[in-house]
């Protein structure tokens, strides 16, 4: 949904404040006010809710934060083709855990997550090309249902946005990512600057019903002089990460696979559930990697419908101790709609993940999730929002580890009431 604000308060204050500035505020552009939240309340077996592997088995019934983004953005000039959008937007997360969270005691944090101008009409012979500068959301891909974006490589920045060319349209940016605290050796100067290109084509259909996009990003660790006579983890090298994704309607709804490889310090990301974070604090020199991903949403029928993500991923050499490392998850949601507003979810998840060390030894993580919820929405399609669910859900480690209830039990159970919302 997108609201417009019509601010006259802004103008009636400016004009109280300075009368040399009526004339600028006398026509007032309309502000796009957009968001996001999630927030509730619920216990587990030992306490507060529990809140596990959630990118790897599932968010519903698997969350224990409040979490919240506010955007405002405004068209603040526009002539015939040429416009300049002003575009911002905060964060804040906590526990939740009472009435008045502020950032004393690290309470809540607030970040400032957007700030940047997006310029349109002023790119000879596309009017729709967008130049753009500041920091952003760039392009995010994101799998809904388990929290988390393959390919976000966010930030500060700059670039030149959906340039048509041939059958889509190019993308190219140059994104600021630094990595901090990475070796308590050299004091007072452990941050790392690293800078991403990232180039992108979208919008290729090569038959009907389909739609592509391919990218490379090429991160590039810019050390000081100080830390390269440190050297060790100061000698990263430039990374690259390659996607590739191919989309497909599909019986009224559509399917994706993704196919991606990265190396250096990009190639953790592969076995982490990562969208492209460059890792700094191990050596990774050698490493490389890869992840296959298909997700979708399907309506089985004009009531139930199902969204799944399964991701394969594999990765060598992403520390020092580390040969291989292989992660398998796969994550289900089916609604029901009972009414219009009523609808029955369930949601099922499970993972696999094994490192082999050098030592000739390995370490096995693997666990399930079980969540059955009754959702209010505004409306019977799977993504509507707002959405408020009473939930209750069963975590289990199947490979004995006791992550639950003070680290002395492998399975334990939430029980609760979430409420989600975009805008």
């Amino acid at each position: 949904m997108n609201t417009t604000l019509r601010t006259l308060s802004a103008a009636l204050t400016a004009a109280l404040i300075s009368p040399s500035v009526i004339a600028a505020t006398a026509t007032v552009p309309g502000i796009d006010f957009h968001g996001y939240m999630r927030a509730g309340v619920g216990v587990s077996g030992d306490g507060s809710l529990a809140e596990w592997q959630k990118n790897k088995i599932g968010r519903l019934g698997n969350e224990s934060d409040t979490y919240g983004e506010l955007e405002l953005g405004s068209e603040v000039y526009k002539k015939n083709d040429v416009s300049f959008y002003l575009d911002s937007m905060v964060s804040m997360v906590s526990d939740g855990s009472n009435d008045n969270e502020t950032t004393l005691n690290d309470d809540a944090q607030f970040g400032l997550r957007q700030l940047n101008l997006q310029i349109k009409g002023l790119v000879p012979g596309d009017p729709n090309a967008v130049i753009w500068g500041g920091k952003r959301y760039y392009q995010r891909h994101d799998l809904h249902i388990i929290d988390t974006k393959y390919w976000n490589i966010s930030g500060s920045g700059a670039g030149l946005e959906n340039y048509t060319l041939g059958p889509g349209a190019v993308s190219f940016a140059w994104i600021r990512g630094d990595a901090n605290d990475v070796d308590y050796r050299v004091d007072g100067d452990s941050n790392v600057n690293i800078n991403y290109l990232d180039l992108r084509y979208a919008g290729w259909k090569p038959w009907s019903g389909s739609w592509t996009e391919f990218g490379i990003d090429y991160a590039m660790p810019n050390t000081t002089k100080k830390q390269d006579s440190y050297g060790g983890l100061y000698d990263a090298e430039n990374g690259v990460m390659l996607t590739g994704e191919i989309s497909q309607d599909m019986l009224g709804g559509y399917n994706k696979l993704v196919l991606q490889y990265a190396n250096k310090g990009l190639a953790q990301n592969m076995v982490s559930q990562g969208g492209g974070w460059y890792d700094m604090w191990n050596y990774v020199n050698d490493a490389s990697g890869y992840r296959v991903i298909n997700t979708g949403l399907i309506p089985i029928t004009e009531k139930f419908s199902i969204n799944h993500v399964l991701t394969w991923g594999s990765a060598d050499d992403i520390t020092d101790y580390t040969n291989k490392t292989r992660m398998l998850s796969l994550v289900a949601r089916g609604q029901y709609q009972f009414t219009e507003y009523v609808r029955l979810i369930g949601e099922v998840g499970g993972f696999y993940q094994k490192d082999s060390y050098k030592n000739n030894t390995d370490y096995k993580q693997a666990g399930e999730k079980y969540t059955i919820a009754l959702g209010l929405a505004d409306g019977p399609d799977f993504m509507s929002r707002p959405e408020l669910r009473i939930f209750a859900s069963y975590l289990n480690d199947s490979e004995h580890g006791k992550p639950f209830e003070d680290q002395t039990a492998s399975n334990t159970w939430n029980f609760g009431v979430q409420v989600e919302a975009w805008w």
